[in-house]
């Protein structure tokens, strides 16, 4: 028997198509006019997690006593610091989550793991005070980094607030690479005082308001005379030729240079806060990702 059409009801709405109601829990939050979920940029974090691991692998070898890899990996991580977020900002990759990460991963690199190994190499024979040094250190450091956090967008990005975490961790480590250098090869107990001194030197100096000069306004799309790039060539080339005898000596000129400033702009009476207190402020929000 034929099968005939039946008839639609007036003012009936149309069925649905099958499974129609299934597709629904497939969708997407973009689809639902929700917030689209947000993902992480793999090749400026990538650095950032090299860093990290860097900064671990100081730990562990500085717990093993092999104080020229812990050294090392922390020099190590100070390049890959200073990579991740110029890699960001050439592929435009920048993010909120970059730059939480960044600093997580130099809590680790540049405040942890120069503590661990200064104690583990010096500290650890004067006791108590050793262990507080180490950790005066290692809170200077945190402290620096969450100011830093907190003040990006209020500070004059031609200096630092403080000592930079990465050259505070290089003017420890690289105290410990110039004295275990075979030319000198000075005992740890030998300097254990000195090395006391400049744990809390560090880590005062990363909290203090002394400026360091940031070389964020430097243009290197600019052009340059030629003896510039002679003197990079140079510069290069002498601490290839011994760098643990020139690296140590670089950071401790850079970390005495911030005081020098301090003094000059006190003796002209001129304001030493980085932190303008009047006028438009000119920020560098980019300054981490």
């Amino acid at each position: 028997m034929p099968a005939f059409p039946r008839r639609k009801k007036n003012g009936a709405a149309p069925r649905a198509p099958r499974f129609a109601r299934l597709k629904r829990f497939g969708r997407r939050a973009e689809d639902k006019g929700g917030p689209r979920g947000r993902g992480i940029y793999l090749l400026p974090n990538a650095f950032t997690t090299a860093a990290l691991f860097c900064g671990f692998y100081a730990i562990v070898m500085a717990m093993n006593q092999r104080f020229d890899h812990a050294c090392w990996a922390v020099f190590i991580a100070m390049i890959l610091d200073a990579l991740d977020g110029r890699v960001a900002r050439l592929t435009n990759t920048q993010s909120e989550f970059g730059a939480q990460y960044d600093s997580l991963s130099d809590m680790v690199s540049f405040g942890a793991a120069p503590a661990l190994v200064i104690y583990e190499w010096s500290l650890r024979g004067l006791g108590k005070l050793g262990w507080i040094a180490a950790f005066v250190y290692c809170a200077g450091a945190a402290l620096r980094l969450a100011r830093f956090n907190t003040n990006i967008e209020v500070v004059d990005k031609r200096f630092f607030q403080g000592l930079p975490s990465p050259a505070a961790a290089g003017l420890v480590v690289g105290f410990i690479m110039f004295m275990t250098d075979p030319d000198i090869n000075i005992s740890a107990r030998q300097v254990d005082w000195v090395s006391w001194c400049l744990a809390l030197f560090a880590g005062l100096t990363m909290v203090s308001n002394v400026p360091f000069y940031s070389f964020k306004d430097v243009n290197f799309r600019k052009s340059v005379p030629f003896i510039v790039v002679f003197l990079i060539v140079l510069a290069l080339a002498l601490v290839a030729s011994d760098p643990t005898k020139v690296l140590w000596p670089i950071f401790v000129v850079y970390g005495l240079s911030g005081y020098v400033v301090f003094v000059l702009q006190r003796a002209r009476g001129k304001r030493v806060s980085i932190i303008p207190t009047d006028g438009p402020v000119e920020n560098d929000k980019v300054e981490r990702r």
